[in-house]
C-alpha cells in the first residue's frame, strides 16, 4: 500500500474517533488530505535535514582533518625553513673558510719552501754527523713539496717533524759506525756525537782518534791521551756503561783542540 494511503487511513480513524459527528464528508477528506500532505512534506523535509546534517558533520570532520594536516605541515615547513637557514649560514661559513684556506695556501707554501731551504743550509753548515741520513731526509722533503697528492697539512707536519729531529740531536749523544773519508782515503770508524757540539771518531782498532773542526771544516787528529775517553764515550752512548764524566777536547773559538 502506498504510504500516503496508509497515512490517510490513519487520519480517517483519528478524525472518526475524535469527531462524533461530521456533517460534511468532503470537507473531512480535504482536511485529511491536507494534513497527510503536510506530514509527508514534513517527513521529506526531515529526511533532507538529516541528510544535510550528516553531510555537514562529514564536511566538519574533513575540515578538522585538513586543519590538523595544515598545522602539521606548517610546523614541518617552519622546521625546514630553520634547517635551510642554518644550512645557508653553514655554506656561507664554508665558503669563507675556503677563501681563507686559499689565502693561507698562498702564504704558507712559500714559507714551507723557505723552511726546507733553511734546513738544508743548516745541515750543510752543521757538524757533519749522519750526513747521508740527514741529506736524504731533506731530499725527501724537497720532493714532497712538488707532489700534488700530499696535502698541505701533511707537508707542514713532515717539515716540522724534520725540524724536531734536528732539535733532538742537540740534546742527545749517539754512537754509530760509518765510513770516514779523508782526501782519497776512506775507512770504517766509529763516530761519537755529543749533542751538536762535538763529533769524534775512533778507528775500529782503537789506535787513532780525531775531532771535527767545524770552523776549518776538517778533521783534527787527537793524541793518544784521548783514546780511552772516546772509547768510554762510545760505550756510554750505547748504554754499555753508566753515564760518567768524560774528559774530551772541545773546540772553542780561535783555539785548536
Amino acid at each position: 500500500m502506498h504510504p500516503k494511503q496508509t497515512v490517510k487511513r490513519a487520519w480517517r480513524w483519528a478524525f472518526f474517533l475524535a469527531l462524533p459527528i461530521v456533517a460534511n464528508a468532503g470537507a473531512l477528506d480535504q482536511a485529511i488530505d491536507t494534513q497527510v500532505s503536510t506530514d509527508l512534506a514534513a517527513q521529506a523535509s526531515q529526511k533532507k535535514i538529516d541528510k544535510l546534517s550528516d553531510e555537514t558533520n562529514e564536511m566538519l570532520s574533513e575540515y578538522r582533518s585538513v586543519l590538523r594536516q595544515k598545522q602539521s605541515l606548517q610546523a614541518y615547513n617552519d622546521q625546514l625553513e630553520s634547517l635551510v637557514s642554518s644550512q645557508q649560514d653553514e655554506m656561507a661559513s664554508i665558503s669563507q673558510q675556503l677563501e681563507n684556506i686559499e689565502t693561507t695556501q698562498h702564504d704558507i707554501v712559500p714559507l714551507m719552501l723557505k723552511m726546507v731551504s733553511v734546513l738544508e743550509q743548516f745541515v750543510t753548515l752543521d757538524v757533519p754527523f749522519l750526513k747521508q741520513e740527514r741529506q736524504s731526509r731533506i731530499d725527501a722533503l724537497k720532493d714532497m713539496m712538488g707532489r700534488a697528492d700530499v696535502s698541505l697539512a701533511e707537508k707542514y707536519r713532515r717539515i716540522m717533524e724534520a725540524y724536531q729531529v734536528e732539535t733532538e740531536y742537540g740534546r742527545t749523544i749517539e754512537a754509530y759506525q760509518a765510513d770516514l773519508k779523508q782526501d782519497s782515503d776512506s775507512r770504517s770508524v766509529e763516530f761519537l756525537r755529543i749533542g751538536r757540539v762535538s763529533l769524534y771518531y775512533l778507528t775500529l782498532d782503537g789506535r787513532d782518534a780525531g775531532v771535527w773542526d767545524n770552523d776549518a771544516k776538517q778533521w783534527v787528529v787527537l793524541s793518544d791521551d784521548y783514546l780511552q775517553a772516546i772509547s768510554d764515550g762510545l760505550k756510554v752512548a750505547r748504554k754499555q756503561l753508566p753515564p760518567d764524566l768524560l774528559v774530551l777536547p772541545v773546540k772553542t773559538e780561535g783555539e785548536q783542540p
